[in-house]
């Protein structure tokens, strides 16, 4: 999913190391999305992911723990995916479109997300408020950023953002995770919602 940081128990120090880690991180997200974190189990993931199961314990104390490793791992590829989608010369309206349209993308590649990030509200309930606090950071800084070119009404804040947000999760989550054959492409969701903000939030 993501090359970054993939905070596991045990981090490893070689290139291999490295690559047998993102292995078990790939085949857990399968197995969690798939099966949930209950029906879940250690011995499936390493079975996905093509290694021993001493290899998990070397990185791994736990299902647990390579759950909360793979929050935190995709959380940190969502950010990734939006901040790949930005141009930062673009306008704020125009930023959050494409934001928008980067994670729609995101999610409906890897659909799992949504039943891991869901399911993380019960098994990792840090992680799963850390996800959601960081994102509405980002875009509050965004619009801050906005209404200091001019671009935004300078008065928007946190609450603006998690609006923001809370639409963006449910665009995805119609859009990308339940999709239908006749749905408009992302393209056209991303610009629809990017219009509800510019009659709302831009000044206009």
């Amino acid at each position: 999913m993501t090359q970054g940081d993939t905070r596991s128990d045990k981090q490893p120090r070689t290139e291999r190391g490295r690559r047998t880690l993102r292995k078990l991180l790939d085949a857990a997200a399968g197995e969690f999305g798939d099966h949930g974190f209950h029906d879940a189990s250690i011995s499936a993931i390493t079975a996905r992911a093509g290694v021993a199961l001493g290899s998990f314990y070397t990185y791994f104390d736990s299902k647990d723990a390579i759950f909360r490793a793979l929050v935190s791992d995709m959380s940190d590829a969502v950010k990734q995916a939006a901040r790949a989608a930005i141009d930062p010369a673009a306008s704020a309206l125009e930023i959050e479109r494409q934001a928008l349209l980067g994670f729609l993308n995101f999610a409906a590649e890897h659909k799992e997300v949504y039943r891991i990030i869901d399911e993380a509200e019960f098994v990792d309930p840090a992680n799963y408020r850390a996800h959601y606090e960081t994102i509405g950071k980002r875009i509050t800084e965004r619009l801050a950023t906005g209404g200091d070119k001019g671009d935004l009404r300078p008065d928007l804040g946190e609450v603006e953002a998690w609006a923001i947000m809370g639409m963006n999760v449910f665009l995805g989550l119609r859009y990308a995770i339940w999709a239908c054959e006749n749905d408009g492409a992302a393209e056209d969701v991303a610009s629809r919602a990017n219009s509800i903000l510019k009659r709302g939030i831009g000044r206009v």
